[in-house]
């Protein structure tokens, strides 16, 4: 119980962080371009990768602690749900050249950052 309890907060607070800093960024840079999702799931990357080494390999960490973290956090904060949707309304309405932009850079550069954030927690 203990373990559902962290993953469900740390999820909600995943969530709320999500929320925030997309809507910071649309308000920002507007939201012609999914620039809110596509900041959340390179930042996600980024800590999915360096968290996960660091808390598997590199630190004794509680494995409730590094559920919550990983699977609540993390996975209430990254948005491939919101990405899927937003490609494929760009699709829709007709922007190829958009939706293509926000594959590549969120599949290459998520892959290199996940890969950046492992190689970085190895050698921290």
């Amino acid at each position: 119980m203990y373990k559902i309890v962290l993953v469900g907060v740390a999820g909600l607070m995943g969530t709320l962080a999500r929320y925030w800093l997309s809507g910071w960024a649309d308000e920002r840079w507007g939201s012609a371009f999914p620039t809110g999702t596509l900041i959340v799931n390179l930042i996600g990357c980024l800590s999915i990768g360096f968290l996960f080494h660091a808390t598997e390999e590199k630190y004794l960490t509680d494995p409730a602690l590094r559920s919550a973290i990983l699977v609540g956090f993390l996975g209430a904060f990254t948005t491939f749900s919101s990405f899927g949707i937003q490609t494929f309304n760009l699709l829709r309405d007709g922007e190829v050249f958009l939706a293509s932009v926000n594959v590549l850079i969120s599949n290459i550069a998520g892959l290199i950052l996940v890969w950046t954030g492992y190689a970085f927690s190895r050698y921290w």
